[in-house]
């Protein structure tokens, strides 16, 4: 059977690292969190891309672990996996990174935004831990920015296009942790539906696209994943 999987937030919140829009989300509990992921104010303000730097710093991906609803996707014989998250728990579950489309990049690796220039996050924020407070590229003096998709920014059509094309030739596209109000990754949900594709959901709150569903779980995570997963090997 083939799967196609689209993963939010949601998935990784029972590794310990909170999502966006949830009811404990980190936007709910500071709306201004949002300016540090989005383009246009981060690379206005060095005040923001300070900021932004040290949320990286001190996210809990840097030590979190898969969990069981990571785990029993990464165990989905040649599913495709479409994933909103940075955090790269996907791969240490042990999805084949081939497998794996990041749509909005992955937050341990660095880029200039002017010459191109790659290097680690970790490289930047060390910088930052020893005194600078904006550090540049050292290649050319640009801004320097995590090798993630922002707010504001496109995601790479590569990747897009791939990730259409998994949802276009799916059976099964299950929609994880996700709120579903993000597009153009939502808008994957709509392309499996007209393909022929059974539309699972699961996800603890309503999501836009619950009435195309086959099936609505508010399961937690951790335990529905396991179980959807058991039933489609």
């Amino acid at each position: 059977m083939r799967v196609t999987v689209l993963t939010g937030a949601g998935i990784s919140t029972e590794s310990g690292i909170p999502d966006y829009r949830g009811p404990n989300g980190m936007w709910r509990r500071d709306p201004d969190h949002e300016k540090l992921v989005t383009y246009d104010y981060y690379m206005a303000d060095p005040e923001i891309r300070r900021r932004s730097w040290l949320m990286r710093r001190d996210n809990p991906a840097w030590e979190a672990e898969p969990n069981a609803a990571h785990r029993a996707l990464a165990a989905l014989p040649d599913a495709w996996i479409v994933t909103q998250n940075v955090d790269g728990l996907h791969q240490r579950a042990g999805s084949p990174p081939e497998r794996v489309l990041e749509l909005h990049g992955n937050m341990f690796g660095a880029l200039c935004t002017a010459c191109g220039a790659r290097s680690t996050t970790r490289e930047a924020i060390d910088r930052i831990d020893a005194g600078e407070s904006d550090p540049a590229c050292h290649e050319c003096g640009g801004v320097v920015k995590t090798a993630t998709v922002m707010f504001g920014q496109s995601l790479d059509p590569v990747v897009l296009t791939r990730a259409v094309e998994a949802a276009e030739e799916c059976e099964v596209f299950l929609a994880v942790g996700s709120s579903l109000r993000v597009q153009p990754a939502a808008s994957l949900v709509e392309v499996a539906v007209r393909a022929g594709a059974r539309l699972v959901v699961v996800n603890a709150e309503p999501t836009p696209y619950d009435h195309l569903a086959d099936e609505v779980i508010h399961d937690p995570i951790g335990a529905a994943v396991p179980r959807l997963c058991s039933s489609l090997t």
